[in-house]
């Protein structure tokens, strides 16, 4: 049984797709309330190049008794651990634990919170959104990495992501790949906030995105990830004109006044750079600007 918790644009994206291949899924919901407008939804929709399916998955609240072996963890990174808090009374001996949150830090909170588990680490650069309450629309196929740093054997359930046709591969460094997509995230994600622009704005701040490459760059290096840092200014570059169109996610989060990932995100790489004692003054700043502009719209700065 594939458990999923969090029904935003991933975890529904995963749950149908799984759900259509015909493997058994259970959608875990907030609360009670959140519940009834599930099941007034009848279920989930999945729209794919236009077409609309739907998908009546049994839903559930976290203190259904009903034990969990495998957990798909689809929530905000700020919410990951509380989640797995939640549910730690349900989770089997050896339970396996999929990780699909954004940024770093969030992973060893969750690993504290359920040390019974396996947490399986993912990074995805699929594209979907949410086009209204149990809506997903797939806007974009892309690969998904996944990986386990205290365990490089795969998990037998591979398989299964072969059959709903989610693109993936076993990952043996996969905390590098989620350095590199931290990075990438901090050259980005911020700026467009700052600058209330899409992607493709930043453009017209290529002094600064180099900067901030640059550092981020010898930051990677100082935290054992060389790999991450290759190339990282180009790939900047060639994100920021391939998204040129798009709002990034952060700047979604605050546009719609919702709380933000910095903390594990601009937040993560600058503890990080004061525990090798790295000074990196535009990544630096950079986080103030962020704080002081997350505080001045009365959003939380953690």
């Amino acid at each position: 049984m594939w458990h999923i918790l969090g029904a935003g644009s991933l975890g529904s994206l995963w749950a149908t797709r799984l759900a259509r291949a015909g493997l058994p899924v259970q959608l875990i919901l907030r609360d009670q309330a959140r519940l009834r407008s599930y099941q007034h939804a009848g279920g989930l929709t999945l729209i794919e190049q236009g077409e609309a399916q739907h998908y009546a998955i049994t839903a559930h609240i976290p203190d259904h008794p009903q034990p969990i072996q495998r957990l798909l963890l689809a929530c905000k990174a700020y919410d990951a651990a509380a989640a797995v808090s939640q549910l730690a009374p349900r989770l089997v001996p050896g339970a396996e634990i999929l990780l699909l949150q954004n940024g770093l830090g969030s992973q060893d909170e969750v690993a504290r919170a359920a040390p019974q588990a396996r947490c399986i680490f993912a990074s995805s650069t699929e594209g979907a959104f949410r086009q209204a309450d149990f809506q997903v629309v797939f806007a974009g196929h892309g690969h998904t990495w996944l990986g386990d740093p205290l365990d490089l054997q795969p998990p037998i359930w591979l398989e299964d992501l072969r059959q709903a046709g989610i693109g993936h591969d076993w990952s043996l460094n996969i905390t590098s790949r989620l350095w590199r997509k931290l990075a990438l995230n901090c050259a980005i994600n911020p700026l467009t906030v700052l600058h209330d622009c899409r992607n493709g704005g930043l453009t017209e701040h290529p002094a600064h995105i180099t900067c901030l490459c640059n550092e981020l760059i010898e930051l990677l290096h100082c935290c054992g990830h060389s790999a991450a840092a290759e190339n990282l200014h180009d790939e900047v570059q060639r994100v920021i004109l391939a998204t040129a169109a798009n709002y990034s996610s952060m700047h979604q989060d605050v546009s719609q006044g919702r709380r933000t990932e910095i903390t594990y995100l601009l937040g993560y790489a600058c503890n990080a750079a004061q525990r090798h004692q790295l000074v990196l003054p535009h990544l630096q700043a950079l986080h103030g600007q962020l704080l002081a502009h997350l505080q001045a719209h009365g959003l939380p700065s953690h």
